[in-house]
């Protein structure tokens, strides 16, 4: 019994040491390791300044139809899906109520036309044979006729501008994308028969910057789009317009930007497509770079630790400014220089 506890014991020990060794030899790798990623040997490289924003697809053609009144609606012309040209017929309302009441404003304007010159007849007649005060009293009554005549002209207009106003027609071509009244004959009102007309031929993409982005943008900057859609595709344009006053409706100060799509492009991309497109704002090539990481700060401004046979030394570089995560440098050190991490990192 004492030989087999004793023959455990030594069973444990065994398995005590070998978990020790594998832990220490796993600590000194990942040490010489982290000690190997902690020492950074100045290189020469290309520094591109870029600033990626989000955005979708927006059309610069983009029309919300709807009737003035209310009505019958007693034809619906189109659906969702048609390619409709400019000026195209849409729907209209019940115009035979309109129409009588047109017919009977201009039978109105007839007779006041009729009154009008029968006026001026016996105005004529009048002034050659009454006293000035009789034709005082002429000149009053064809001023009066004067005034009837001129509103029953403005009753016709009005009741012409009515009939125009029962017909629904698009001031530009396009793709309806939305018919909320598919049907004639039911009594609608302005916001219950609303149509939407997309021109899919003026489709841009819309991104915005923020009031420190925007100062960095001009227009005629290109810029590499790539689309949720298309993850794997990249598109080139330039910007054609950017706001002088922010976008309303955004939480913050953000100005919009727009980047138009060309034909070909046209056919793959849809309206409300988001995306992102990145824009080169300099570049700087072949020069002595430091990742920023590495640079610390202490009274007398940046520094580095750079690596001697002797041990470290502080360094005092000229930097240039930060270019998405690298410094440029100036002077102060030169190319194959190895740097320390500081210990912090």
């Amino acid at each position: 019994m004492k030989n087999f506890i004793k023959k455990r014991w030594y069973v444990f020990l065994a398995i005590f040491v070998i978990v020790a060794i594998f832990f220490i030899t796993k600590q000194n790798v990942s040490k010489a390791n982290g000690n190997k990623s902690t020492i950074y040997k100045i290189k020469r490289q290309n520094l591109v300044e870029t600033l990626s924003l989000s955005g979708s697809v927006d059309a610069e053609e983009r029309v919300v139809l709807r009737f003035q009144t209310s009505g019958k609606l007693t034809w619906v012309g189109v659906k969702e899906g048609d390619y409709v040209k400019k000026y195209q017929g849409i729907a209209s309302l019940d115009q035979r109520d309109l129409k009588k009441r047109f017919q009977k404003t201009l039978n109105d304007f007839a007779k006041e036309r009729y009154d009008f010159d029968q006026a001026k007849d016996d105005n004529k007649r009048w002034a050659d044979q009454s006293t000035t005060e009789a034709g005082d009293e002429m000149k009053r009554l064809l001023e009066k006729a004067q005034y009837d005549l001129n509103n029953s002209v403005l009753d016709l207009e009005i009741s012409q501008l009515a009939l125009e106003y029962s017909y629904l027609y698009t001031p530009i071509e396009g793709i309806v994308v939305r018919a909320d009244s598919k049907y004639a004959g039911v009594n609608i009102t302005p916001a219950q028969a609303e149509f939407e007309i997309i021109n899919p031929k003026t489709l841009f993409f819309s991104f915005t910057a923020d009031q420190t982005e925007v100062i960095k943008l001009k227009e005629g900057l290109k810029g590499k789009m790539i689309f949720d859609s298309f993850p794997d595709k990249e598109i080139e344009g330039k910007i054609s317009y950017l706001s002088f006053v922010p976008k309303a409706g955004e939480t913050g100060t953000v100005y919009e930007g727009k980047i138009k799509l060309t034909p070909d492009d046209l056919n793959d991309y849809k309206y409300g497509m988001t995306g992102d497109v990145t824009f080169s704002l300099s570049e700087k090539k072949n020069v002595l770079t430091i990742p920023t990481n590495y640079v610390r700060t202490d009274s007398k401004g940046k520094y580095v630790e750079k690596k001697q046979e002797s041990g470290k030394v502080k360094v005092y570089p000229k930097l240039g400014e930060d270019v998405d995560g690298d410094y440029q440098i100036i002077s102060g050190l030169s190319e194959g220089d190895q740097i320390l991490l500081p210990p912090s990192q």
